[in-house]
């Protein structure tokens, strides 16, 4: 179990560097855009093999794998939605947005939405000694980095202190650890359709939130070359999966 929480703090802590970075130098908005759209072709790579193909070899019926992916759709977006109108909406813009002090609460919630499925796959990796995912580690770190600077920048603009924008992400670092061992412990003795609906659920709420947010703002600020930076990203985590 210890490993689990590990595991999920180490993929969790890009936010808080990525709150760091942001803290201590200007990041342009077409690089940030580069490495949301490299971070997005990571997370392809991962909910197609280690998430969704897993899924299918793990369920005993194929009916988990479908309900889960629309499962994890439904729940993101819903939760996006409810996000948004709190004052969360602009979580992912690199221009920072207008983040109102008062969405704060609305910023979190929305990178817990995003970061909790990720979190709970790391946990399942380590069942029955399968082990972590090089891969699937290096998605969530890559998603969650742009994130953070992202917001941080937002934070920043609408007058939160250093302190106070550092103690956030490290709430959230520990969220994500605590995730992950949520996803070990909750579902060590689950069934094969169990594990492949929550693995498929990840990869349903992932799918979405890469469409609905990280692509699009990618797309915006890095210009085409995103393309190519997006299908390195995918190539890298494939060959991850091969090897391992």
């Amino acid at each position: 179990m210890g490993a689990a929480l590990g595991w999920g703090l180490l993929a969790g802590s890009s936010v808080l560097l990525g709150g760091l970075l942001t803290l201590r130098f200007r990041v342009s908005a077409r690089a940030l855009g580069l490495i949301m759209g490299f971070g997005s072709g990571v997370l392809i790579s991962a909910v197609a093999y280690e998430l969704v193909g897993e899924a299918s070899d793990t369920a005993e019926r194929g009916l988990a794998v479908a309900l889960g992916l629309f499962a994890g759709c439904a729940t993101f977006f819903a939760g996006d939605v409810l996000v948004d109108r709190m004052g969360g909406a602009d979580r992912k813009r690199i221009s920072g947005g207008r983040a109102a002090s008062g969405s704060g609460l609305a910023i979190v919630l929305g990178i817990v939405l995003d970061g909790i499925p990720e979190s709970v796959v790391i946990g399942l990796g380590l069942l029955e000694g399968v082990g972590v995912s090089v891969a699937v580690l290096v998605a969530v770190f890559l998603s969650n980095l742009p994130e953070a600077i992202a917001a941080t920048s937002g934070l920043m603009k609408s007058g939160w202190t250093s302190s106070r924008i550092i103690t956030l992400w490290i709430a959230v670092t520990v969220i994500c650890g605590l995730s992950s061992l949520a996803g070990y412990a909750f579902f060590e003795n689950a069934s094969g359709d169990t594990i492949a609906f929550v693995l498929a659920f990840a990869g349903g709420a992932i799918l979405t939130m890469l469409a609905d947010t990280m692509m699009p703002e990618a797309f915006e600020h890095g210009g085409r070359l995103v393309g190519v930076f997006t299908t390195i990203g995918f190539a890298l985590a494939f060959a991850i999966s091969a090897l391992e």
